[in-house]
């Protein structure tokens, strides 16, 4: 499984994690006696047993979409499990972010201790930048480009409302914390964007400075250029204030 999905399946992924693994599990079991499907406790409960049938003739051609179609009623169990799959899966993709979060924190621990004591931020501007970047990609991962604030994945859409995906991918959710995760994440976000807004003030401050000394340093070669000319010009003066004293 681990080369399934380390090997094979990453070159279709997008945005994939192959360094970082995460794991999410419920216990599994199915319950022939019910028939739609629950998470109790740590426990997904999934309810196989078929609609009740209802009497018919025997020259009654048979209804494929029929619930108490057999071939109908494998499909509706493979999408039940699929919504808890995809619910698990949504999890562990934000567990996946949590991680990586976490390392982007633990570089940045020493920034308010460093502020707090007045000392210089030893930062370049090409780190400065790269870790703007990555909070970026973090914020834009968590909130633009997965399926982790959507309230169903997109391959549910066609499926049928007596189903009740959704409220099976909800459920998962809701026994794994993801909206409260999610929320607690962002929150994160924010208080990185105000350190990744300080890195850039110092960035710019450095930059304002290098300017200033740029300038100051134009000003001083122009000054020295013009005072070499007015030195020059004296110097010509007096030979000439000279030379016309030597002839009269």
């Amino acid at each position: 499984m681990s080369f399934l999905v380390s090997r094979t399946l990453a070159r279709a992924a997008v945005h994939p994690h192959t360094e970082v693994f995460e794991e999410e599990d419920l216990e599994y079991l199915e319950d022939p006696t019910r028939e739609s499907s629950a998470i109790k406790g740590d426990t997904i409960i999934l309810g196989t047993k078929s609609a009740s049938e209802t009497p018919s003739s025997s020259t009654q051609v048979p209804n494929p979409d029929a619930p108490n179609n057999p071939q109908t009623r494998t499909i509706d169990t493979v999408l039940t499990k699929i919504a808890f799959s995809s619910g698990l899966a949504r999890s562990t993709k934000l567990a996946v972010l949590e991680t990586l979060f976490s390392t982007y924190l633990s570089t940045t621990l020493s920034i308010p201790h460093l502020l707090s004591h007045g000392s210089r931020l030893p930062y370049t501007r090409t780190t400065i930048l790269q870790k703007t970047g990555q909070l970026l990609s973090l914020r834009a991962q968590l909130n633009l480009y997965s399926e982790l604030t959507d309230s169903l994945p997109d391959l549910f859409w066609d499926s049928k409302y007596e189903l009740g995906l959704e409220g099976y991918y909800d459920m998962v959710g809701r026994a794994l914390d993801v909206g409260v995760r999610i929320k607690v994440l962002n929150g994160k976000l924010d208080y990185a964007t105000e350190i990744a807004e300080v890195l850039r003030g110092q960035l710019s401050e450095r930059h304002g400075v290098r300017l200033e000394w740029i300038i100051i340093a134009l000003i001083t070669v122009e000054v020295g250029f013009a005072v070499r000319q007015e030195v020059k010009e004296y110097r010509e003066r007096r030979e000439m204030e000279k030379g016309m004293e030597a002839v009269a």
